[in-house]
């Protein structure tokens, strides 16, 4: 079993920055072979990737968050982050944290989420 919870969410204004963190907790399984990734959701519309960082610690962005988020990881704290910079009214979403072994291709572990909104 794998266990995320995301946290940093919360209220800002258009080209505000906020960072997310997510922790990972595992008896079986270790953080240093997980890829992991950041996902968003707004109501009735679909998840979508935004950021993933690989075991290895290189990095894969969504062309809308390019140049504006940083994923990184401390594995030494079992935490994932993502630094959002610039934030702008779409990026108002409920913010998910997930998991996948490395040798896997399916994010298998998610966490319950965090709501960043974007308001004037």
């Amino acid at each position: 079993e794998v266990h995320l919870v995301e946290s940093g969410g919360g209220l800002v204004k258009p080209g505000g920055s906020l960072r997310l963190s997510c922790v990972f907790s595992s008896s079986a399984y270790e953080f240093m072979n997980y890829d992991m990734s950041w996902h968003r959701q707004a109501p009735g519309r679909e998840r979508d990737l935004v950021a993933r960082i690989y075991s290895n610690s290189l990095t894969d962005y969504a062309g809308s968050v390019r140049g504006r988020f940083t994923a990184s990881r401390d594995n030494a704290k079992n935490t994932v982050y993502l630094q959002m910079n610039n934030l702008e009214y779409d990026d108002t979403d409920l913010y998910f944290c997930a998991a996948r072994p490395k040798w896997s291709s399916i994010d298998n572990w998610w966490g319950q989420g965090t709501q960043v909104t974007v308001s004037s």
